[in-house]
C-alpha cells in the first residue's frame, strides 16, 4: 500500500492531539516543506503548547515565502473546522500566521479577509509514528487501558516522577471542591473542615447525603453544643432525618428526638434540604448512625479541630486526633432500638486512612495554597506512609506490572486511569508519548 494511501487510512480514527504531539516533539519532515499556496516553508521555532482557550501555539517564527512571521499556530484535523470553531469571529485568531491541518479542504480567512497560510501535515508525516499511534488506539485486543501490553516494561524512574506529578494533579482536581465549599461558607474554613468531613464519614454510599447536611447545618450552631455530645448528636441525627420513625421506643431515642425539636425551633432550622442517608448495601460500622455518632464525638474531643488538622506534619498526629468511637449507646446498637453484641465502635486505622487521603491532606494542600505556603513535602512525606488502596483499577495496574508501594501511588494510578486512560489523553500522558517518541 503506498504511503499516502496508509495515511488515508489513519484519519478515521485521529485525534487533534496527535497534531499537538507531531508539532510539539517535531515529528515532521522538517525538508522541502511547503504552504498549500505553494509557498516555500521553514519552521523558526515551533513556538509554546498553549493548553488553555486560544490558539494552540504561542510565539512561533515561520518563515513563509523568504518572509519571517512571528505569532501564533493553530491546528484542526480540516480546514474546514477553523469556520466550525467560529475562530473567523474571535480576536484571540488574529494574530495565526499558520493554520497546520491534516486535511486542507478549503482556504481560510482571519476576521480581516486575509488568507492565512496552511500546511497539510499528512504530506509530512512518517508512515511508522501513524501505525504506532493507530496499534495504541487499536481498542479490539484491550481489556483495561490502551498501551497495557507496553507500560509494564515502561522506564522505572519516569514511571516514579509520572506518578507524583499525577498525585499532586489529583490534589488540584478536589481543590476546586474545597474553594467551592470556602465560597459557600464565605471564607469560614471551620465549616469548610465540618462539611468536608461529614462527606468524608458518608462514604462512597452516603457521602452526598452527609454533605447536604454539611451545606444545611451551620458549624457556628453545630459548635455550641461541644460540650455535650448528646446535643450533637440530636443535630446531626435530627438533621438527616434519622429520628422520625414513631416506632422506636427506646428512651435514647425519645430524648434525642425531643432535643432536636428543640433546637429545630430554638435555631429555626431547616432539614428540607438534607437528603436521608442510606443503610441499604453498607455493612453495619460504616451505618450512618454509627459515622455521625463518631464524628459528634471528634468535635468533642477537640474544641479547635480545625487549628490540630491543619497543624498536624505527620501520620502518627492524624491518628492520635482521630483516636475517637461513637458513644457508649452504640457499643450495644447499629441502629435505633435494635441492641446487637457489645462491641465499641472505633474508628479503624483503615478508615481513618481514607480520612487522611480524601479529606485531611486535601484540605491541607488548599489551605497552604491559600496563604501562599508549599507544603508539598510534607503532604508527600504523610501520604507515603499510608497503605496502598485496594480497588479494581489498582489492582488492574499491577497485573501489568505497576504496582503501587503506597497510597500516593495508588492515587496516582487513579488518576491516571480517570484522567487519562478512560479519556483517550494518551497523548497527554507520560508514557504514551514516550512510546510514540
Amino acid at each position: 500500500m503506498c504511503i499516502n494511501c496508509a495515511l488515508q487510512k489513519q484519519i478515521v480514527s485521529m485525534r487533534e492531539d496527535l497534531l499537538h504531539f507531531i508539532w510539539k516533539y517535531k515529528k515532521l519532515r522538517l525538508s522541502d516543506l511547503r504552504t498549500s499556496q505553494g509557498e516555500s516553508l521553514s519552521i523558526i521555532d515551533f513556538g509554546r503548547h498553549n493548553h488553555l482557550a486560544g490558539p494552540d501555539f504561542f510565539n512561533a517564527q515561520i518563515d513563509i515565502g523568504g518572509q519571517v512571521w512571528a505569532g501564533n499556530v493553530e491546528m484542526h484535523l480540516k480546514s474546514s473546522d477553523w469556520y466550525a470553531h467560529h475562530h473567523e469571529q474571535d480576536t484571540n485568531y488574529n494574530n495565526v500566521i499558520l493554520h497546520v491541518v491534516w486535511e486542507d479542504d478549503g482556504d481560510v480567512f482571519r476576521k480581516d479577509n486575509s488568507l492565512i497560510p496552511t500546511l497539510e501535515l499528512r504530506k509530512y508525516i512518517p508512515l511508522q509514528l501513524l501505525q504506532t499511534y493507530q496499534s495504541l488506539f487499536d481498542r479490539k485486543n484491550v481489556h483495561f487501558i490502551n498501551c497495557e501490553k507496553d507500560i509494564g516494561d515502561f522506564d522505572d524512574f519516569l514511571m516514579k516522577n509520572w506518578l507524583e506529578r499525577l498525585y499532586f494533579e489529583r490534589l488540584e482536581s478536589k481543590a476546586g471542591f474545597v474553594f467551592d465549599l470556602l465560597k459557600k461558607s464565605n471564607n469560614d474554613w471551620e465549616q469548610v473542615l465540618f462539611t468536608f468531613l461529614l462527606k468524608g464519614f458518608g462514604l462512597k454510599i452516603n457521602g452526598a447525603a452527609f454533605l447536604s447536611l454539611g451545606a444545611a447545618l451551620e458549624f457556628s450552631i453545630f459548635r455550641k453544643q461541644q460540650d455535650s455530645i448528646f446535643q450533637m448528636e440530636s443535630l446531626l441525627f435530627g438533621m438527616a432525618h434519622l429520628l422520625e420513625d414513631d416506632t422506636v421506643l427506646d428512651d435514647y431515642y425519645i430524648e434525642l428526638k425531643k432535643e432536636y425539636a428543640y433546637q429545630k425551633r430554638k435555631y429555626g432550622l431547616s432539614d428540607a434540604g438534607v437528603q436521608k442517608p442510606d443503610f441499604f448495601k453498607l455493612r453495619p460500622p460504616n451505618f450512618p448512625t454509627v459515622r455521625l455518632s463518631q464524628l459528634a464525638n471528634l468535635y468533642a474531643m477537640h474544641q479547635s479541630l480545625f487549628h490540630k488538622v491543619i497543624s498536624a506534619i505527620s501520620l502518627e498526629e492524624l491518628y492520635a486526633i482521630f483516636n475517637v468511637k461513637a458513644s457508649a449507646y452504640w457499643d450495644s446498637h447499629y441502629t435505633f432500638g435494635k441492641e446487637s453484641r457489645k462491641k465499641a465502635k472505633k474508628l479503624t486505622s483503615k478508615f481513618v486512612d481514607l480520612l487522611v487521603i480524601n479529606v485531611i491532606l486535601p484540605l491541607q494542600f488548599c489551605y497552604a495554597k491559600h496563604r501562599g505556603v508549599d507544603i508539598n513535602e510534607q503532604i508527600i512525606e504523610v501520604i507515603s506512609e499510608i497503605k496502598k488502596e485496594g480497588n479494581t483499577v489498582v489492582s488492574n495496574f499491577g497485573k501489568m506490572g505497576i504496582a503501587p508501594l503506597n497510597a500516593k501511588e495508588s492515587q496516582a494510578l487513579l488518576q491516571l486511569y480517570n484522567g487519562y486512560c478512560t479519556q483517550n489523553k494518551c497523548l497527554q500522558c507520560v508514557v504514551g508519548t514516550n512510546l510514540l517518541r
